[in-house]
């Protein structure tokens, strides 16, 4: 496992910190964070106490930054806050979905030769995600180049459609017993849409190697056919991982070509489960990194569990089918954008556990491919992931300039200041 602990934390942010003391609090987060109302129906859980218990840590560790001028504009009093859906109001809740809606609309820029059957904006993210899905869910890149596409998203949804609030997330636990009855799948006008029809030839996603090796069918796998996006239209794939049955098929063979069809779910309490709180609290004891990313990605296979999935695995076939289904085309359901905002908080709640230690730790970091695209990397670029992986490149094409990876792991002043947000 790599990592810069030392050099780049003790050093240069200690450096002109004087005899400053550190007794803290140093900024008003308190008040900034019991300004945003949680929902009084989900009592604070394990993770959520594990989030507030970290905070002044975060807080002693912006200040250093501050004193050493490390933290590019980033304040906790000026950082955006992200929320957990169900703690947002209706309103806030139908205005995210109503900029979602926009993004729809809005032509695509992607490239129309590549991607014929890329039609909107919402579609140019989709696209890169399923023809970059190797290198996106390689171990170095699986938390610092999903933290940046979903800022980008989050960033379209603000700057193309008017939206003013900031990517959500879902807490798993709070819908893991009862998916299809919570405010985020219920099919009401202020949640992500509903559960598809029924579809008995849909039988789950399997999981091979796993006991049970599949996470059976919840009774849906059908169009959605209510909430905001019973109407919607996903264009691109299927590809050869989807998981659907009966699924029109795209007329390329890589899924890119024009196939407009319905939104299908499976609202499913059987992956749910495998995303607990008690299962992300477990997650969070992880002292290491290599070991918090294997037990994301259900590493060892928990031997007497009937949801052995990880949490990575449990968060995307939470209502699966197609797109969600299918590894590749999974941001053409939206939920995505909720699971890996979720996952994202959690990999900063544990990295906010110790900030100077674990900020810039990469989990087997000699196993990566290289980011760059397109045939752009370099042999000097190969020689740097094999010693400082933090250097390749993050290279999102047409959905924004390339990064380095290491501006992705701090998401307090991270990307030029341009990432400055936390979670509640």
């Amino acid at each position: 496992m790599w990592t810069i602990q030392g050099a780049l934390m003790s050093l240069t942010l200690l450096a002109g910190a004087g005899a400053v003391a550190l007794d803290g609090p140093f900024s008003n987060y308190q008040t900034k964070i019991s300004n945003s109302p949680r929902n009084p129906v989900y009592p604070i859980d394990s993770v959520d106490k594990m989030e507030t218990d970290a905070m002044p840590n975060v807080d002693m560790w912006m200040h250093k930054k501050t004193v050493a001028n490390k933290n590019n504009n980033c304040t906790l009093e000026n950082a955006a806050i992200r929320k957990e859906w169900s703690d947002m109001s209706e309103t806030e809740r139908q205005a995210y979905t109503a900029a979602l809606k926009c993004l729809m609309k809005l032509p695509a820029k992607s490239d129309k030769t590549r991607f014929s059957g890329a039609v909107s904006r919402y579609d140019d993210f989709v696209a890169f995600h399923m023809t970059h899905a190797m290198q996106l869910h390689d171990n170095v890149h699986l938390f610092g180049a999903h933290k940046y596409f979903v800022w980008l998203f989050e960033k379209a949804l603000r700057d193309e459609c008017g939206y003013t609030g900031y990517q959500p997330y879902m807490n798993y636990d709070r819908y893991a017993e009862d998916p299809g009855n919570s405010p985020l799948l219920n099919g009401n006008a202020s949640s992500m849409g509903g559960n598809g029809a029924p579809d008995p030839s849909y039988k789950g996603v399997p999981q091979y190697g796993r006991t049970p090796n599949i996470i059976k069918s919840g009774g849906g796998g059908g169009c959605v056919t209510e909430g905001p996006f019973a109407d919607m239209v996903v264009n691109l794939g299927p590809t050869s991982m989807a998981t659907g049955s009966k699924l029109p098929k795209n007329p390329k063979a890589d899924g890119t070509g024009p196939n407009p069809r319905c939104l299908r779910r499976d609202v499913n309490r059987n992956a749910a489960m495998g995303a607990t709180n008690a299962k992300a609290y477990s997650l969070l004891q992880n002292t290491e990194m290599n070991k918090f990313y294997d037990q994301l990605l259900g590493s060892p296979v928990p031997k007497n569990d009937p949801y052995p999935w990880g949490i990575h695995t449990a968060g995307h076939y939470i209502a699966a089918v197609d797109p969600g289904g299918d590894p590749n085309t999974s941001p053409g359901d939206p939920l995505f954008y909720f699971h890996h905002t979720a996952l994202d908080r959690l990999w900063w709640i544990w990295q906010m556990q110790d900030p100077t230690g674990r900020l810039y730790d990469v989990p087997y970091s000699n196993a990566t491919m290289p980011m760059p695209m397109k045939g752009r990397s370099t042999d000097t670029q190969d020689a740097q992931n094999d010693t400082n992986p933090l250097e390749t490149m993050v290279d999102m094409e047409w959905l924004g300039p390339p990064i380095k990876l290491f501006e992705t792991h701090d998401q307090l002043g991270g990307n030029g200041g341009q990432f400055c947000y936390i979670y509640v």
